[in-house]
């Protein structure tokens, strides 16, 4: 008899998939196990760099706990988060605003603040800012009482949530809704780049492939109205270093914007948002 060779290993995992009664699990298994022994059959990988493999994704799950999630930290720096979003976005409507990911400090139910209201609320000699706007469709006919979900770091990097004992926990974040002509308005400070979390595995890879952690200085936004699409981005700042090296590549062209002086000397970022109708 015959030993058995890579490609009809292969063959008999697959096969023995056929059976899985949800079509749609045996079409991602299958598929998945194609590749990734494809993979290993490619790089040839040994047993040494299995075993590491193994204990990198161990010490990854090991890293997850209630407020930190390091395998989508892990997606987010393979660019397989940016890739779902434009898998499932990209064919969005022409002149809707582009998505982008989440990130990992999104927290739901920040406050109501009223239009052109500060969600400043520590401060640590951040550059003062307005941003400003209006909500419209792809035609450009204004929304009324869009919700705009608003969250960013502060002048010293960190996110109110990473600092449970410093900031108040809704420094920098608020709701805010579009006038009847469809702007919104809020003053904030202006954002800072800043690296994604990295004391665990994730950061030791991005270390051993020569990369940095850091992310480029954006605002967050969850924009959303009813009878249109909601969608999730960010405004970035034009000036920011790490534009052309976002760690989780989440920049798009599309989404930076210039945060320039105005006649009193105060910073404005102006930035529309567009939404599809939900058909």
């Amino acid at each position: 008899m015959e030993p058995m060779s890579a490609e009809q290993l292969t063959a008999e995992v697959v096969d023995r998939l056929d059976g899985t009664p949800n079509p749609r699990l045996r079409e991602v298994m299958q598929s998945l196990v194609r590749h990734l022994h494809a993979f290993a059959v490619e790089v040839s990988i040994t047993d040494e760099e299995w075993m590491q493999g193994i204990a990198f994704l161990t010490a990854t799950g090991q890293k997850c706990d209630d407020v930190r999630q390091e395998f989508i930290l892990l997606s987010d720096t393979l660019g397989l988060s940016s890739l779902v979003d434009l898998i499932n976005h990209a064919g969005d409507v022409p002149g809707a605003t582009e998505p982008t990911i989440l990130g990992p400090f999104y927290v739901p139910n920040s406050p109501e603040r009223a239009f052109g209201a500060s969600m400043v609320e520590f401060d640590d000699g951040g550059e003062q800012t307005i941003v400003r706007g209006t909500v419209t469709d792809v035609a450009g006919n204004p929304i009324a009482g869009a919700m705009l979900d608003i969250w960013q770091n502060s002048a010293n990097g960190f996110y109110a949530v990473q600092q449970p004992d410093v900031q108040p926990a809704t420094n920098l974040r608020g709701i805010f809704r579009s006038q009847a002509d469809g702007t919104y308005e809020f003053r904030t400070v202006r954002p800072q780049p800043y690296p994604i979390p990295d004391d665990g595995p994730v950061g030791q890879l991005l270390r051993d492939t020569n990369r940095h952690p850091f992310r480029a200085a954006h605002l967050h936004v969850k924009v959303s109205a009813p009878g249109f699409v909601g969608t999730t981005t960010h405004v970035f700042d034009a000036e920011s270093a790490y534009l052309d090296s976002d760690t989780v590549f989440g920049v798009k062209g599309s989404l930076i914007r210039s945060f320039l002086p105005d006649a009193d000397g105060e910073l404005v970022c102006a930035m529309d948002f567009a939404l599809r109708a939900d058909s």
